[in-house]
């Protein structure tokens, strides 16, 4: 029985990785429908789509893509992965993950000594997608702000030399490196298509949220309705930006004694766990199979939980 178990769950992982594998991804699929367009203008049949705005594809299923945009839970999981420049879609993560948890809470049955732990490491292993997701986003916007004074820079040069704060933007967009290149393409691009410079610019405050750009945005709108040397302020920008990264730095290398007091304690105990398993299987099996000690456990993980919380918010000091 265990051993067909294993066989099918190697299975379906292996056919996942060869379905997904296999599928073409949205770029590529954007680069086929110009081939299509252009074969059609070709041979004199044109076919142009009728809604040329941007759609937002929840689902290449569209049973399923008609379903998740009744949830706003979904949409907001779009924009969510939009932030971490994803091409991948929100049915392909709710589905992926589904999978991961249904295969790895089944498995996890197997090995472990309750129903209950099983379940949450499905949970967890449901999870992970998520955490992927986030952690892609979170640097991105890292990258983010450490390239942005430098594009401020260069704006600032740009409006000094004469050139229009679209021309800026558009230099920023060459001369600069991704993410920051991308997302101000996006905005003179959304400026050729006749979306008026505040829109523009309070799309990119929607997709790239941080404080940084947010005073950017304001700066520059600012400026566009009352008039003012948009220059200088965004010389003093960039200088308030850099230093907030000084300050940053300064307070990683105080709480670093903090942070690494949090790791080790939030280790020590499963390390400690499978050492003794290790050495002595029969000292903590009483910790498992009796309902007392599972119920230790279970309030142990939590406390622990809680107790990292704690820790990270006494040492994560906003700047």
């Amino acid at each position: 029985m265990g051993i067909g178990l294993i066989f099918i769950i190697i299975l379906i992982l292996s056919f996942t990785v060869i379905v997904l594998t296999m599928k073409p991804t949205k770029s590529e699929q954007a680069v086929q429908q110009r081939l299509s367009v252009i074969e059609g203008i070709a041979s004199g049949n044109v076919e142009l789509p009728p809604d040329l705005l941007k759609s937002e594809t929840l689902s290449d299923i569209p049973a399923l893509d008609s379903l998740m945009h009744q949830f706003p839970v979904f949409t907001r999981l779009h924009h969510f992965m939009a932030q971490a420049d994803s091409q991948r879609s929100v049915g392909e993560l709710v589905t992926g993950s589904l999978f991961i948890g249904i295969v790895g809470g089944w498995a996890s049955d197997i090995w472990l000594p309750t129903r209950e732990l099983a379940v949450l490491a499905g949970m967890a292993l449901a999870a992970l997608p998520f955490c992927y997701f986030y952690v892609l986003r979170a640097r991105r916007f890292k990258q983010f702000e450490e390239l942005l004074p430098d594009a401020i820079d260069l704006m600032s040069r740009a409006l000094r030399a004469g050139h229009a704060i679209s021309s800026a933007i558009e230099m920023v967009s060459e001369e600069s490196s991704d993410p920051i290149a991308s997302e101000f393409r996006r905005i003179f691009e959304e400026q050729n298509f006749g979306l008026p410079l505040r829109e523009a610019m309070l799309n990119l405050t929607d997709r790239i949220p941080l404080p940084d750009v947010r005073f950017l945005v304001t700066a520059i709108l600012v400026q566009k309705e009352t008039g003012g040397n948009l220059a200088e302020v965004l010389d003093k920008s960039a200088a308030v930006i850099r230093d907030r990264f000084r300050l940053r730095g300064q307070l990683r290398v105080y709480t670093a004694q903090g942070r690494l007091t949090g790791w080790i304690l939030a280790g020590l105990p499963f390390f400690m766990f499978f050492a003794i398993t290790v050495v002595s299987p029969n000292y903590e099996h009483i910790l498992i199979s009796d309902p007392t000690g599972q119920k230790l456990i279970y309030a142990g993980i939590a406390m622990m939980m809680v107790g990292g919380y704690i820790i990270h918010r006494i040492i994560n000091i906003e700047v």
